[in-house]
């Protein structure tokens, strides 16, 4: 399954509008179903309007009515695996089927490092917090 999602994220980041940075971003989540959802960075000349990759995805599985990430590939058109920015880290742990979701990175090379949400955003305000 990983491959595939690799190869869908490879897609995605063809796809992506990134004028500005020249930075292209690929993004490809599996829910708890084995559904698969694909996005790509879409940037603005106002930066703070741009669309992460990673937003994109999250953006199509909720439109599909899918709930949870099982696991995600991000790939970018550096020479580094680049993790989420820290607005993405907060949206994919809200939406991580557990505290163990993985989240791969690749560079251009395919350089792969896989860190758990929770090693991304550790201590994170999450959910739980607004229950107590």
């Amino acid at each position: 399954m990983l491959n595939t999602m690799l190869e869908k994220a490879k897609a995605a980041m063809k796809n992506a509008y990134s004028p500005y940075s020249k930075f292209q971003v690929g993004v490809c989540i599996r829910t708890d179903c084995d559904q698969l959802f694909s996005g790509c960075n879409v940037e603005n000349a106002s930066y703070s309007t741009t669309l992460c990759a990673e937003s994109s995805a999250i953006g199509s599985m909720i439109t599909a009515g899918a709930k949870n990430i099982k696991e995600i590939v991000i790939v970018n058109s550096g020479n580094t695996p680049c993790p989420p920015c820290g607005a993405c880290r907060q949206r994919i742990l809200e939406l991580s089927s557990s505290p163990d979701t993985k989240i791969h990175l690749y560079d251009s090379n395919d350089t792969q490092h896989t860190m758990t949400i929770n090693e991304l955003l550790p201590g994170a305000f999450a959910p739980s917090h607004l229950e107590e």
